[in-house]
C-alpha cells in the first residue's frame, strides 16, 4: 500500500510539473524569441522533476518540452527548427523531442550520482539544476552541428556570426542567452528544490505520526 501511494504521489507531482511547463508556455516564458533561437526556461519544471523524482520523470517532463518545441517546428513558429523540418522532419523530431528526453534523463542521473557525495544538499541542488539548462544546449547545439551543419540555413548564419568552426559557431549563437537560461534555472530551481523536499519530508514525518 505505501509503495502504491508513493507512485500516485509521484505521478500527481509529475502532472503538476507538466501543467506548470504548459502554462509557462501559454504566458510567454516557455519560449522568448532571441534571434533564430527561443530563450526558453521550461527547463526549471524538467531540472526540479529530475532532482525531486529521478530520471524518469525527468524523461517524461523532457519530451512534453520536445512536444512543445516540435509543435513550434510543424507551426512555423520557431524560424530555425521550422527550416529543420522542412529539410528533415525525422531529424527534426529526434532533435526536438529526443533531445529533451536525454537531457531530463542525464539530469536525473548525474544528480542520482552527486547526491551521495552532498549529504545536506548545500551544493548538489544547484549541480543538477544547472545541469538541465546546459545538457540542453548542449545536446540541441550538438545534434545541429552533427546533422544540420553543412545546410545552406546554418551555413547562412555561419557566415553571419563569423564563425570558423561548429564551437565558435555555438558559442556566437547561444552566447549571452544560454548563460541567462542557466543561472535562472539554477537559482530558482536550487531555491524550490530545497523548498519542496523540505514539505515532502514534513509530509512524510506527518503520516508516519497519524499511522
Amino acid at each position: 500500500m505505501k509503495t502504491s501511494n508513493t507512485n500516485v504521489q509521484k505521478l500527481v507531482q509529475v502532472a503538476l510539473l507538466i501543467a506548470l511547463q504548459l502554462v509557462m508556455k501559454a504566458i510567454g516564458l516557455g519560449s522568448v524569441p532571441v534571434g533564430p533561437l527561443y530563450m526558453s526556461f521550461l527547463t526549471l519544471p524538467i531540472a526540479i522533476g529530475a532532482v525531486l523524482i529521478g530520471p524518469g520523470a525527468g524523461a517524461i517532463l523532457g519530451g512534453v518540452f520536445g512536444a512543445v518545441s516540435f509543435a513550434d517546428a510543424v507551426s512555423g513558429r520557431s524560424v530555425m527548427t521550422g527550416t529543420f523540418f522542412q529539410i528533415s522532419p525525422i531529424s527534426t523530431l529526434i532533435l526536438c523531442v529526443g533531445m529533451r528526453v536525454l537531457m531530463g534523463v542525464a539530469t536525473g542521473f548525474i544528480f542520482k550520482a552527486i547526491k551521495r557525495f552532498d549529504r545536506t544538499h548545500s551544493w548538489s541542488y544547484l549541480v543538477g539544476c544547472l545541469a538541465a539548462p546546459l545538457l540542453n544546449t548542449f545536446f540541441f547545439m550538438g545534434y545541429i552541428c552533427l546533422f544540420f551543419y553543412r545546410t545552406d540555413y546554418i551555413t547562412n548564419l555561419v557566415e553571419t556570426l563569423g564563425a570558423t568552426n561548429p564551437l565558435m559557431f555555438v558559442v556566437l549563437l547561444v552566447g549571452m542567452q544560454g548563460l541567462i537560461e542557466a543561472v535562472c534555472c539554477g537559482i530558482l530551481g536550487t531555491a524550490l528544490c530545497k523548498v519542496l523536499a523540505r514539505f515532502a519530508v514534513q509530509d512524510q514525518n506527518n503520516s508516519k505520526v497519524a499511522a
